[in-house]
C-alpha cells in the first residue's frame, strides 16, 4: 500500500474518533511545505551525476520541524510525505516541542564513495539551507545516514547562517551531539516493550524475540534486550539472518559482524532465509529495518503475540487489522521508535543552552518520557475505547490539533 496513503487512512479514522472540524482535519493533513531539488556532483572519476531531493515540511504547530534525511534509492514523495506526517504525531505522542518534517535523496549510499557522499550533502545542503533552521526545521540521521553527515550540514549550513550546532541532531560528539544519541531509538523501543509488558504482569526477561534489521536501531534494542534477560532467537540484515532457539549472545555477533561486516558463518547460530524471519516463532517480533514490511498478504503467517514496531510504518492498515484480528499486540512505530527524536530534542536542548548533560541523565529522562507518553496512550484507549496504534493517533493528533486551534489557525 502507498505510504502516504496508508498514513492518511489511520490519520482519518483517528480524526472520526476525535470528532474533528472538518477544516481543521484538512488542515492539518495538508503539508506546510514540500521541497524538490536537483543535486548534481562530479563524481571521482570526473563525470557528472544528478540526483533528487526532498523535504517535507509537516506541520510547526507545536514547534521547530523534526525529522531524519534518508538516503536510499526508494526515497520518493510519498515516502517521504508519509514519514514527515509521521514525525508530527510522533513528536506530539513524546510530548515534545516539535513539528514534524522528513527528507531524503534517492541514491545508493553504498555506490559512493565518502567524497562523493560528501559532495552530494553539501549541494543539498545549499539548496535548502534557508528553509532549515534552529528554530525552523532541524533534521537528523536516519536510514543511508549517519552523524558524518550531519556534520557536513552543520558545516555547509554554518558558511551561510554562522556557527549553528543545533541545526541538525545526531552529530558527532566533538561538534556537539549528545551521549546516548546512537542508542536512543533501540533503547527507547526497549523502554516502551517494558511499559506495554507491565501491563500483562510481564518481564522482558520472559519472553523470546525476533528482530527484523540488525542496523542501528536493531542492534540497540538487541544489546538492550540482551542485557535485561530476554531470549534474541534470530536476527536480520542486508546480508542475511541467523537463529538460536537457545539464544544468541548478542555481544559476539556484534563483535562477529564487526569483524566480517557480515553475519554469515557466526558460530553462534545457524543460518537461516531472510525472508522467513517475520514469520518465525516467538513471542515478540520487532521490525526495524524499511517500512510496509507486514502487509495483507502476509500478516497471517505472522507467529508473534507481540510486534514492537521499532521501523517507520512497518505495517500498513489492512495488516494491522488481519493481526488485531489474530490477538496480535501492537506497539505503534509512532510510540515505539520515538527514543530517537526524544533524544534528539535533549540534544537540541543542550546545543542551546551551551551545557552538555551526562549519559546517566540522558537514559534516566528517555526511560521517564517513554513511560509517561505510554500512559498517556493507555489513557487514550481507555477514553475512545480504541487499540493502542488509535490510542497513539488520537494522542498525537489530539495534541497537534489544540495547538493548531490555540495559535488560530484560521
Amino acid at each position: 500500500m502507498n505510504p502516504l496513503v496508508a498514513t492518511g487512512r489511520n490519520f482519518q479514522r483517528a480524526a472520526r474518533i476525535l470528532g474533528l472540524d472538518s477544516k481543521l482535519e484538512k488542515s492539518l493533513l495538508i503539508p506546510f511545505r514540500e521541497i524538490k531539488v536537483e543535486c548534481t556532483i562530479p563524481k571521482d572519476d570526473g563525470t557528472l551525476a544528478t540526483y533528487v531531493g526532498f523535504r517535507v515540511q509537516h506541520d510547526n504547530s507545536r514547534g521547530p520541524m523534526k525529522g531524519g534525511i534518508r538516503y536510499h534509492p526508494e526515497v520518493d514523495p510519498n515516502e517521504v510525505g508519509a514519514l514527515a506526517q509521521l514525525m508530527t504525531w510522533k513528536s506530539a505522542v513524546a510530548n515534545i516541542p516539535y513539528g514534524g518534517a522528513k527528507g531524503g535523496i534517492g541514491c545508493e549510499p553504498r555506490d559512493l564513495s565518502i567524497s562523493e557522499l560528501e559532495r552530494l550533502t553539501r549541494v543539498f545542503t545549499q539548496k535548502i539551507h534557508d528553509l532549515i533552521g534552529i528554530h525552523r526545521d532541524v533534521p537528523a540521521p536516519d536510514m543511508g545516514t549517519n552523524s558524518q553527515t550531519m556534520a557536513w550540514i552543520l558545516d555547509e549550513y554554518s558558511k551561510f547562517h554562522g556557527h549553528s550546532p543545533a541545526v541538525v541532531t545526531g552529530k558527532p560528539i566533538d561538534l556537539g551531539g549528545s551521549l546516548g544519541r546512537e542508542a536512543a531509538t533501540g533503547l527507547g523501543a526497549t523502554f516502551a516493550t517494558e511499559a506495554l509488558f507491565a501491563e500483562f504482569g510481564k518481564s522482558i526477561s520472559d519472553m523470546t524475540f525476533v528482530i527484523q534489521g540488525f542496523g542501528n536501531v536493531g542492534s540497540w534494542a538487541a544489546k538492550s534486550i540482551f542485557e535485561r534477560g530476554g531470549k534474541v532467537i534470530a536476527v536480520s540484515d542486508i546480508t542475511g539472518a541467523v537463529k538460536n532457539s537457545s539464544g544468541l549472545d548478542i555481544p559476539a555477533l556484534l563483535s562477529h559482524r564487526e569483524r566480517n561486516l557480515s553475519m554469515k558463518d557466526f558460530p553462534g547460530g545457524d543460518s537461516m532465509n531472510s525472508d522467513d524471519l517475520l514469520f518465525h516463532e516467538c513471542d515478540v517480533l520487532i521490525p526495524c529495518a524499511l517500512g510496509g514490511v507486514l502487509t495483507k498478504e502476509n500478516a497471517a503467517d505472522v507467529r508473534a503475540k507481540y510486534i514492537i514496531e521499532a521501523a517507520n510504518h512497518p505495517t500498513d492498515p489492512d495488516a494491522d487489522e488481519i493481526l488485531s484480528t489474530k490477538g496480535v499486540t501492537i506497539l505503534p512505530d509512532i510510540y515505539a521508535n520515538a527514543g530517537g527524536v526524544t533524544v534528539s530534542y535533549f540534544e537540541w536542548v543542550q546545543n542551546i543552552q551551551g551545557y552538555m548533560w551526562e549519559e546517566r541523565l540522558i537514559t534516566s529522562e528517555l526511560k521517564k518520557y517513554m513511560i509517561n507518553a505510554f500512559k498517556d496512550i493507555k489513557n487514550m484507549c481507555k477514553t475512545h475505547n480504541c487499540s493502542l496504534r488509535m490510542g497513539a493517533f488520537t494522542l498525537g493528533i489530539d495534541r497537534v490539533a489544540r495547538a493548531a486551534t490555540l495559535r488560530g489557525w484560521e
